[in-house]
């Protein structure tokens, strides 16, 4: 049998104060089909969300754009009261016009709205994290700053994060708040954002990957199903070790819609890749993003 010890960090603080495990969930995939209207099991996306606080999971991660408002009232119907130490983090800056699209506002006015909604519909009066989830092209970004500065300061807010951002981006986001957290995509086969994780690392900031099972290029599916293979596991499995391995301040957030794929997607917190397996896996993220 391979060997269960992990050989990372198993937790990180966000913000200083905010302990979580590394392993989260990912709140996006509890809604219907194109992350739009209800789920369609009920009851099962209610399951998922209570086996995940029964498997040591202490973050989520949901936005006011999924369903919309979909997932974030089914966090509140499982959970709340919520148990001490559970971080839920939200987003806003999205718009909703119909499923799978996901135009931005990013506006003072549209930001105001999402937040007093999802304030409301998570049933707290602060927000643990909240995160822009788009820089708007069409907003003035200091107008956007200026928006979550205030709304921190009125407590509404704790800690803020941002999403699909650069470093010019997230340094000119520091002038204004204390930023914690960057949600960017990132997998073994998408190091497109390599210098933001750098500068996250740097910053003791966590850096949140989304998509963390990559684009499945061919390349990259050998050699997770060759590494998936010697250690008994799924190459989904691996791919989600190899984050917990990449850096110590990534927090992972897997969405599923099924409990047996929650539980799945927790085993990758046991798999200890070696220093030959992390080798090969750089090389095809390497390759890849030249």
């Amino acid at each position: 049998m391979p060997n269960t010890t992990p050989t990372y960090t198993k937790t990180f603080t966000i913000g200083g104060d905010l302990s979580v495990n590394r392993l989260g969930y990912g709140a996006m995939r509890i809604t219907g089909e194109g992350i739009w209207g209800p789920p369609a099991d009920h009851n099962e996306s209610v399951r998922v969300l209570k086996r995940a606080i029964e498997l040591g999971i202490n973050f989520i991660d949901t936005a006011d754009s999924y369903g919309p408002h979909v997932s974030e009232e089914l966090i509140a119907e499982a959970l709340h009261p919520y148990p001490q130490g559970l971080v839920v983090a939200t987003k806003g800056g999205l718009l909703r016009t119909g499923p799978n699209q996901w135009p931005i506002d990013a506006s003072p006015k549209h930001l105001e709205e999402a937040l007093h909604g999802s304030l409301k519909r998570l049933k707290v009066e602060q927000i643990d994290l909240y995160q822009l989830h788009r820089v708007d092209p069409n907003v003035p970004f200091e107008q956007t700053l200026e928006f979550l500065q205030k709304a921190q300061q009125q407590g509404l807010v704790k800690h803020i994060g941002l999403s699909e951002v650069d470093v010019d981006q997230i340094k000119k986001a520091q002038e204004y708040v204390k930023v914690v957290s960057v949600q960017n995509m990132y997998s073994v086969d998408n190091r497109k954002w390599e210098a933001e994780l750098t500068y996250c690392e740097e910053q003791n900031m966590a850096f949140i990957p989304w998509f963390p099972l990559g684009g499945g290029n061919p390349q990259a599916l050998a050699a997770l199903d060759k590494l998936a293979k010697q250690h008994q596991a799924s190459a989904q499995q691996v791919a989600l070790s190899w984050l917990l391995h990449r850096s110590p301040n990534i927090l992972l957030i897997p969405g599923t819609s099924k409990v047996k794929h929650l539980e799945e997607n927790m085993k990758a917190a046991d798999i200890v890749l070696s220093e030959s397996d992390l080798a090969e896996l750089e090389v095809v993220g390497a390759v890849d993003n030249k």
